[in-house]
């Protein structure tokens, strides 16, 4: 009996020691999960997850171990006070990178969090400019910045669109006020006049009054710069209210979300923009819908491609380095350069993405029409 036992612990300690080869590795993942965008939210945490899924199953090796990664999401309800604390938990958790979060509002406060972590992090989605100014070596993202995003905006509203006179509305937050004043700025450098500027926030849905105002203004065009959640609503307002003007919202409203929260207010004369290419259009996109529909049920929003790209950013940095450690991968991180869903996935040296595309789309046919 005695043997039988010392022969299963031996045997036990064994199995014990097989398991102990394979490594663990966390990658956070950070958005809003609950709340008015957290479909957005839910999209972009699949990205990184299907990246993750497919890393695992293909089999990764670092320091001559084999690698499960494993993704550690956390809701940030797209509040920045919230946002800080999620990544002081991830730090303490022990992930080794973090894609995130959604929202420059939430980004920006916590990509502090994570430089002192010693942890890099890739935004998806957060596109205010600020984000990759501060001078943290960690810091990156896979999207065009409201720079290049509102400088074309601007432009179209004038050249394409006719805009003489323009009203300008913002969510108050990091990125729909960033994304807001760049396209005024842009707009006023090509010839427009800025005939209000107003604002809300992002839990709002009553805009009447701000929409009156702007009524007797009697502008060309509105721009609003937020997400879909505020979008929808307000195009049902404009409507109501009888004005005429033109809508023209980011890529914050630019989701099929938009479409059905404004239901039969949005027409022809509603266009939106997004960073980078349609989905159709980047190189891996159709296949990359396939296998997002396949896994999760869902249609793609907006973000998830560029949350599977920072995944992999992530990923192959890691295998260049043979570590999973940030101090050894880093370096790798800030060279990559490899054919990603959206595009080659590359930085400059602040943490841009270097191909940082914009596609305008109009509303056709029950749908968003690239332009």
């Amino acid at each position: 009996m005695k043997k039988t036992v010392v022969a299963l612990a031996v045997m036990g300690f064994g199995i014990t020691g097989v398991y102990a080869q394979d490594m663990v590795v966390k990658i956070g993942n950070v958005a809003p999960l609950t709340g008015t965008i957290s479909h957005l939210g839910k999209d972009n945490e699949n990205g990184a997850r299907l990246a993750i899924e497919e890393a695992n199953a293909r089999g990764v090796t670092l320091g001559g171990k084999k690698v499960k990664f494993e993704l550690i999401g956390e809701d940030d309800q797209a509040d920045p006070r919230t946002g800080t604390t999620v990544a002081q938990r991830l730090v303490d958790a022990g992930v080794k990178a973090v894609v995130g979060h959604l929202n420059s509002g939430t980004t920006i406060p916590a990509s502090r969090i994570y430089d002192q972590g010693g942890v890099p992090m890739i935004s998806p989605s957060a596109t205010n400019p600020k984000l990759t100014q501060q001078g943290y070596k960690g810091v990156f993202r896979t999207i065009a910045n409201d720079v290049q995003q509102g400088s074309v905006l601007g432009k179209f509203m004038v050249s394409e669109l006719g805009a003489k006179k323009i009203a300008i509305i913002d969510d108050r937050t990091a990125y729909g006020q960033g994304l807001a004043d760049e396209t005024d700025k842009a707009a006023k450098a090509s010839g427009a006049q800025i005939v209000a500027r107003e604002f809300t926030n992002d839990k709002a849905t009553d805009f009447n009054a701000i929409l009156t105002k702007i009524r007797a203004a009697n502008p060309d065009v509105i721009f609003f710069g937020g997400m879909d959640a505020q979008a929808g609503p307000m195009m049902r307002q404009v409507k109501q209210l009888g004005i005429t003007a033109k809508f023209v919202t980011g890529d914050g409203g630019c989701s099929p979300e938009m479409i059905k929260l404004a239901g039969d207010a949005i027409s022809s004369n509603v266009y939106c923009s997004m960073a980078g290419v349609p989905l159709d259009k980047m190189p891996g996109g159709v296949d990359f819908r396939e296998r997002y529909k396949k896994r999760f049920n869902a249609d793609v929003q907006i973000y998830s491609p560029y949350a599977f790209d920072a995944a992999n950013a992530f990923i192959t940095a890691m295998q260049k380095a043979d570590s999973a450690e940030p101090a050894k991968y880093l370096p790798e991180l800030k060279k990559v350069n490899f054919p990603g869903v959206t595009g080659t996935v590359a930085f400059d040296d602040k943490g841009d993405i270097k191909e940082g595309a914009v596609t305008l789309y109009q509303f056709k046919n029950g749908d968003w029409a690239a332009m």
